[in-house]
């Protein structure tokens, strides 16, 4: 059973089996688990209910993407979609999730701006008679969420630890390699799965003397980057290559996502320092540019239109009075109940394969050529 602070470690990478990130068409990565027991799943309710779907802060673009795709979506199978971001805060998210339970929602999809302050809110939901869906962040410390829909984050974390030896190797064939850990915002859950996917690669490497993390900020509680902020990582940057790499030659960084991977490496780049190898994840449009001109060495391809499709399946199931179908009911376990989880693929991009990677991605694919 993997919980959020302890997980165990993968030991197979994705093979290139979805394409693009927020963009690409295939959800066959999906849909082919069994149905798990939890959550609601019978009687059904009709069909042009009103569904709530309540995102974070529009922090990156594959947010945007799927608050456009959940109204389009949601209305094209015949619901009624509330699709609301929670620009100001928990807070804010607290009362719209409030709000959707007073409306009638017959399903709430939740993005978390902090999954550990949500208990109230989809107790609240359950109570109304409401499934609760987490969508790509595990709502914790409650048996009131049903179902969580997310890209595999512990494999991202893998992928990206995997990425980073990779692209350090390719420059300089034997180590050691000093290197720096970033991670994302502490109230975010997934960025400690993340962080711990990560880390079940690089730690073996730092204990053998392989990696050297130069500035000795190993714990994810050093590592992270409050509210997922290109400025707070920008700045710790900024510290730490003053404070440890006067001298030093900084080889590589661990970045979680590529608007941080941008910011370290304009950090980088202030400095009059070479470029290290830096990790990213989301397939960002500058990002990707940044890239295939050689400066951010890795995202994760992670498609938005897959996840909200598999989403709107569930809630298509639900509507029915069927179980939606899940494809891990052992792995994610909130620290109330183990959540049924419908997981799709992430896949590893880098110059090499981002052609391939995102073939089918009218956007990205011309950045490719």
């Amino acid at each position: 059973m993997r919980s959020l602070t302890k997980l165990m470690a993968v030991t197979a990478v994705a093979a290139l089996a979805v394409t693009g990130c927020g963009r690409a068409d295939d959800t066959s990565t999906s849909g082919s688990g069994s149905s798990a027991s939890g959550g609601s799943g019978s009687g059904g309710f009709a069909g042009d209910s009103l569904i709530g779907v309540s995102l974070p802060q529009k922090t990156s673009e594959n947010w945007v993407l799927a608050e456009q795709l959940f109204k389009d979506d949601l209305g094209k199978a015949g619901f009624k979609a509330d699709v609301q971001f929670a620009n100001g805060g928990v807070g804010e998210q607290q009362n719209q999730i409030q709000s959707m339970v007073t409306k009638g929602a017959k399903v709430i999809v939740i993005g978390a701006i902090d999954g550990a302050q949500l208990g109230t809110q989809v107790k609240a939901a359950k109570d109304a008679g409401a499934t609760v869906i987490a969508y790509d962040r595990l709502i914790k410390n409650t048996d009131a969420v049903d179902y969580y829909v997310a890209y595999d984050n512990f494999k991202v974390g893998v992928l990206q630890g995997n990425a980073l030896l990779e692209g350090m190797a390719a420059k300089k064939p034997s180590g050691p390699y000093n290197i720096e850990l970033f991670a994302g915002s502490p109230d975010d859950a997934n960025a400690q799965v993340f962080f711990d996917g990560a880390m079940s690669v690089l730690k073996p490497k730092i204990d053998d003397g392989t990696l050297k993390v130069t500035s000795g900020q190993t714990a994810f509680n050093q590592a992270v980057t409050q509210g997922w902020k290109a400025e707070n990582a920008q700045k710790r940057m900024d510290t730490l290559l003053s404070a440890s790499y006067s001298s030093a030659a900084l080889d590589g960084v661990l970045s979680p996502n590529d608007t941080l991977a941008r910011a370290i490496i304009t950090s980088v780049k202030a400095a009059g320092k070479p470029v290290p190898v830096v990790t990213g994840q989301d397939s960002e449009v500058e990002s990707v540019k940044s890239i295939m001109a050689g400066e951010q060495y890795s995202t994760i391809n992670k498609d938005t239109r897959n996840l909200v499709a598999e989403t709107i399946k569930m809630v298509q199931a639900l509507q029915k009075g069927e179980k939606p179908t899940v494809n891990d009911d052992k792995s994610y376990n909130n620290g109330v109940k183990v959540v049924p989880a419908n997981l799709l693929v992430p896949v590893i991009v880098t110059k090499a394969n981002a052609k391939e990677a995102y073939a089918n991605d009218p956007t990205l694919s011309k950045l490719t050529q």
